[in-house]
C-alpha cells in the first residue's frame, strides 16, 4: 500500500503542475470568485508585503485558511457550542447527520475541500474530458480531486446520495487521503467500499452507504466549488467539525467567535462546577456537623433520660421508705398505747390487791 501511495503521490505532483484550479471542470469557480464569495474570512497574514498592508490568509487554491492553531482548538468543541453561535447568526443550515461514522470516538476537524459529482451525461462529460486532455489531464475522475488535497483538509464530496457506483474511495484511495490530509477526514453524501480495510486506517469518515461497486456512471463537475451535503451549502475553506452525532460546516468568519464563546462557556461551566463542588462540600460538612450535633443531642437526651429515670427511682424509693417509716410510727404508737393500757390495768389490779 505504501508503494502505491508513492506512485500516487508522484502522479499527484504531475497533475498539480498541469491542472491549475481544475480548469477543465464543468462547474467553473475561478480563484477570484472563490476569494470574492469568501471575502468575510477574517484571517490575515501580517506584513512585510510590498504594500505593507495585511493580506487575507489563503491557501494556494484560493480557499480561506483557518489557522492551524484554531483547528487544534476546535478539536475540543461540542455540538452545542458550535450550534449556539451559528443559530445566533441565523446560519441554520450548517449541520448534516444521518451518516455512518467511522471511528465515532475520534473528532474530525479540518478545512473543507469540496468536490461535486453529477449523474453521467455523455455529451457533457465528453466536452469536459476533452478540455481536460487539452490541459494534460488524461481523465477527470475521483482521483483528480484527491490528488489536490493538502494537509489539514477534509474531503467533502457531493455524490448526490448515490449508493451503487457512488463509492468515492476504497481502502487504497482512503489511505492516500489520510496521508495527503495528515488524517483530516472524509465526508461523502454517497458511499465507500472496502470498509474492512478502511476501518484499519485511523482517519475519521462520514458516509451514507457501503457498497462493493467501483465509482461509475457519474462525472466530476466541480472542485472547490459550493456543494450541497444533504441540507447544507458547503463552501471551500469552511471549518468542518464532526463528532459521533454528525457534521458541522462553520463559515470562516465565525470560527474565532465559536472558539471564544466555547472557551467562555467552558470557563463558566468550570466555575459553575467548582461552585457546585464547593457547595456540595459545604453541604457535606454542614451535614456532618448536623449529624454530630444530633449525636451529641442524642447523648444528652439519653443522659437526661437516664437521670430522669434515676430521679424517678430515687423518688419511688424515698416514698417507699417514707411509707415504711410512717407504718413503723403507727405500729410504735399502737404498741405504746397497748402498753399504756396494760400498765393502767396492772396498776388498777395492784391497787385492788392492796385495798
Amino acid at each position: 500500500m505504501k508503494n502505491r501511495f508513492c506512485r500516487i503521490a508522484r502522479s499527484a505532483l504531475a497533475l498539480l503542475a498541469c491542472l491549475p484550479s481544475a480548469a477543465a471542470q464543468l462547474t467553473s469557480f475561478p480563484k477570484q470568485d472563490l476569494v470574492d464569495y469568501t471575502a468575510k474570512s477574517p484571517f490575515e497574514r501580517l506584513p512585510p508585503f510590498e504594500d505593507h498592508r495585511p493580506q487575507r490568509e489563503r491557501l494556494p487554491d484560493g480557499r480561506p485558511k483557518v489557522p492551524d492553531e484554531l483547528i487544534e482548538r476546535a478539536r475540543g468543541l461540542s455540538s452545542e457550542e458550535v450550534w449556539a453561535v451559528l443559530q445566533d447568526k441565523e446560519f441554520n443550515n450548517q449541520y448534516a447527520d444521518g451518516f455512518q461514522v467511522l471511528h465515532p470516538g475520534k473528532t474530525m476537524v479540518g478545512r473543507a475541500f469540496t468536490v461535486q459529482f453529477m449523474p453521467l451525461r455523455a455529451d457533457v462529460d465528453d466536452v469536459a474530458q476533452a478540455k481536460a486532455k487539452e490541459r494534460g489531464v488524461k481523465r477527470l475522475m475521483n482521483q483528480t480531486a484527491i490528488d489536490m488535497l493538502q494537509p489539514g483538509d477534509v474531503l467533502v464530496v457531493d455524490l448526490f446520495g448515490k449508493k451503487v457506483n457512488g463509492t468515492i474511495v476504497g481502502d487504497n484511495l482512503f489511505f492516500y487521503v489520510n496521508q495527503a490530509t495528515h488524517g483530516g477526514g472524509l465526508v461523502v453524501d454517497g458511499s465507500i467500499r472496502d470498509l474492512n480495510g478502511i476501518s484499519e486506517i485511523d482517519m475519521p469518515a462520514y458516509f451514507r452507504f457501503v457498497d462493493p461497486t467501483p465509482i461509475g456512471n457519474v462525472m466530476l463537475t466541480g472542485i472547490n466549488v459550493p456543494v450541497r451535503i444533504q441540507g447544507v451549502t458547503v463552501m471551500p475553506g469552511d471549518l468542518v467539525v464532526g463528532d459521533r452525532e454528525g457534521v458541522y460546516f462553520i463559515p470562516p468568519q465565525f470560527v474565532q467567535e465559536v472558539l471564544d464563546k466555547a472557551a467562555e462557556r467552558k470557563a463558566a461551566l468550570a466555575y459553575e462546577r467548582e461552585q457546585r463542588r464547593r457547595g456540595l462540600e459545604r453541604a457535606k460538612e454542614e451535614a456532618a456537623r448536623q449529624k454530630e450535633r444530633e449525636r451529641r443531642q442524642q447523648a444528652v437526651d439519653k443522659a437526661q433520660a437516664a437521670l430522669d429515670k434515676a430521679e424517678q427511682e430515687h423518688a419511688k424509693r424515698a416514698a417507699a421508705i417514707q411509707a415504711e417509716l410512717e407504718a413503723l410510727e403507727k405500729r410504735s404508737q399502737a404498741e405504746k398505747a397497748r402498753w399504756d393500757k396494760e400498765k393502767e390495768r396492772l396498776g388498777a389490779a395492784l391497787q385492788r390487791a392492796r385495798g
